[in-house]
């Protein structure tokens, strides 16, 4: 899969809406694809992540959260892969950056969406990618 420019999506992106799409989508989109979202959305608070950096989460976000990307959310199954994707290309690029305590964060969050069955599949996070 190729991925879209997602860094024009930047202006797609505010606190609140990330917060309303999470919740929303959070079962049907599955622990992986929230665990990523989440550990960008608490990388983005973080002041020991670059500009740069900064800018790339915020455009992954902004993409994720807009209505209107590639393949639209609403489609059942394939509509939240290219969400995925590109969060996951965004996190593989600022790994290095993320605290282990900024992912124990996104992690606790989790457990109050799903089930410990459910979120084992974030322990190979960056496996069997779209």
């Amino acid at each position: 899969m190729e991925l879209p420019d997602f860094m024009s999506y930047a202006n797609k992106f505010s606190q609140t809406d990330f917060v309303e799409k999470i919740a929303s989508i959070a079962k049907r989109a599955g622990a992986k694809l929230v665990y990523a979202a989440l550990i960008l959305y608490y990388t983005l608070q973080s002041d020991k992540i670059s500009t740069a950096n900064k800018a790339m989460i915020v455009g992954a976000l902004g993409y994720m959260i807009s209505p209107l990307d590639v393949i639209p959310d609403a489609i059942p199954i394939a509509g939240l892969t290219d969400d995925l994707a590109v969060l996951l290309f965004v996190l593989k690029k600022v790994w290095t950056d993320i605290d282990p305590e900024i992912q124990q964060k996104a992690k606790d969050r989790l457990s109050k969406w799903f089930d410990e069955d459910e979120i084992d599949e974030i322990k190979n996070l960056f496996k069997n990618e779209e």
